[in-house]
């Protein structure tokens, strides 16, 4: 299914919202409780998948619901639909604060984002989950086994964590803390790697492992991981250093 055209305006700073801008008869998804407002002769219609495939029977909704909720996302998407004559905006906001980052998947085809990035995207875009091959990346990385993968021809939005940083990799190599990761191209390799040595492993302050990204193609980081953020918010909190909370990452805590 082509994606629906959308217009949009990323309003704010230190907290953003995206007001999306729709003709008639467009929609727009968007992730359970990301509306912040919305303008008359908008409809709204919570629904289990997103939409990208009319076709899809019962059976494989529900799959797709299943496997958002072991992902440790909602189960269900909200699809807004302007029912007007003229045009209307309805406006998105992220749960912390942070920034919105559009990506135009025209040009991108797919993208691999953490798994509770996802903020909006036009109607068309397909939402799905996608494991981790490699095991230690899995279990010592920011981002667990579990990533989202966005498929479409539309705009699309992820919100990070504090300021992104935007690279586009040309067959080189990046090391990263793990939680510093939003989203990347699916051509980029992602692993965990140790850190250089025990001593610095140790009390050096950047923890034992450090993402790698690999390849060519665009990655999108942000400089205030969640992990960190409630760390400094509440740093005797039980949950200061978890970052993953989905059923099948807990597996792996315990």
């Amino acid at each position: 299914m082509k994606s629906h055209e959308i217009d949009y305006k990323i309003m704010g700073n230190g907290i953003q919202l995206v007001e999306i801008e729709l003709d008639p008869m467009e929609t727009v998804i968007a992730e359970a409780g990301a509306m912040m407002y919305m303008e008359s002769g908008i409809d709204y219609e919570t629904k289990m998948g997103d939409g990208s495939n009319p076709s899809q029977g019962f059976f494989d909704k529900l799959l797709s619901a299943g496997s958002r909720m072991i992902a440790g996302e909602s189960v269900f998407i909200t699809h807004f639909t302007n029912r007007a004559l003229g045009k209307k905006h309805v406006a998105f906001t992220s749960p912390y604060p942070g920034t919105i980052i559009p990506i135009n998947l025209a040009y991108t085809g797919s993208v691999i984002a953490q798994k509770d990035a996802f903020l909006c995207a036009a109607l068309g875009t397909k939402l799905s989950i996608t494991f981790n091959r490699r095991l230690g990346a899995g279990l010592f990385g920011g981002e667990g086994f579990i990533l989202e993968r966005l498929d479409g021809d539309g705009m699309a939005f992820l919100h990070s964590c504090g300021a992104v940083v935007e690279r586009y990799l040309n067959n080189e190599e990046l090391r990263i803390d793990t939680g510093c990761i939003v989203a990347f191209e699916p051509q980029i390799d992602y692993n965990i790697q140790l850190a250089s040595n025990l001593k610095t492993a140790m009390f050096g302050g950047e923890g034992l492992f450090l993402a790698t990204l690999r390849g060519t193609g665009r990655v999108w980081l942000q400089n205030m991981p969640i992990r960190k953020l409630i760390q400094a918010l509440q740093p005797n909190s039980p949950n200061s250093n978890k970052e993953n909370q989905s059923l099948l990452n807990n597996l792996f805590e315990h």
